[in-house]
């Protein structure tokens, strides 16, 4: 190789411009979920996350490149560590009535931590078709585990109901509301709506026996 090849073949080994930055995906979820809570939806945007991350705008395109895919990442964080973490507690306990809290508690606090962007996610809207196919599949698995502590509840007499899908959901349904009308500045807690959800949800179910729980 004559003296000029080497020398063209070393420039073209060495990067052009500014080496390429690593994004960190857990950053990009915090400040996605940042930015909703300061603004709703209409504040997520590759811009307004790229100043939150101090990277340019092309930095930050070349890994997620439109909206859907920011919106996209927040979803798969959020719900790989709520499926984990009700996978854990339940496998943590060993009596169902204490799965059954442990998992009311759970929900509960996700609620009220989600509560800017849970709404996007149940309608679906803004994410890309195969975010929201991953999300219809957490969804079912994450609805199994309660399935599974809910059931062993009625087999053990502590929740009286004819069909544990149905509890499940109205139970679920339930937590998930807090997302709607909790507020930081507002009168309730998280601590006071734990309680009184793990009360209304358990205790407050019809059971066997008048002062079995």
């Amino acid at each position: 190789m004559s003296p000029s090849q080497a020398d063209a073949s070393s420039k073209a080994s060495r990067p052009r411009g500014r080496p390429r930055l690593d994004i960190d995906l857990g950053a990009v979820a915090d400040a996605v979920a940042q930015l909703f809570a300061e603004g709703g939806m209409d504040n997520v945007s590759i811009h307004e996350v790229a100043e939150k991350l101090s990277v340019s705008r092309a930095t930050l395109y070349r890994t997620v490149p439109t909206k859907e895919d920011l919106l996209s990442v927040l979803f798969d964080r959020s719900t790989k560590e709520l499926l984990e973490s009700a996978i854990a507690v339940t496998a943590e306990l060993d009596e169902p009535r204490e799965q059954l809290d442990a998992l009311i508690r759970l929900q509960i606090g996700a609620a009220i931590r989600m509560r800017g962007y849970m709404p996007v996610f149940f309608g679906g809207g803004g994410l890309s078709e195969e975010a929201y196919e991953r999300w219809r599949q957490f969804t079912r698995d994450f609805e199994d585990v309660w399935v599974k502590v809910v059931a062993a509840n009625m087999e053990a007499g502590d929740i009286e109901a004819k069909d544990a899908k149905i509890a499940t959901r109205l139970m679920l349904g339930s937590c998930i509301w807090v997302s709607r009308w909790y507020r930081p500045e507002g009168p309730f807690d998280e601590e006071a709506i734990t309680e009184t959800a793990v009360s209304l949800l358990r205790r407050g179910l019809p059971v066997g026996e008048p002062g079995s729980l």
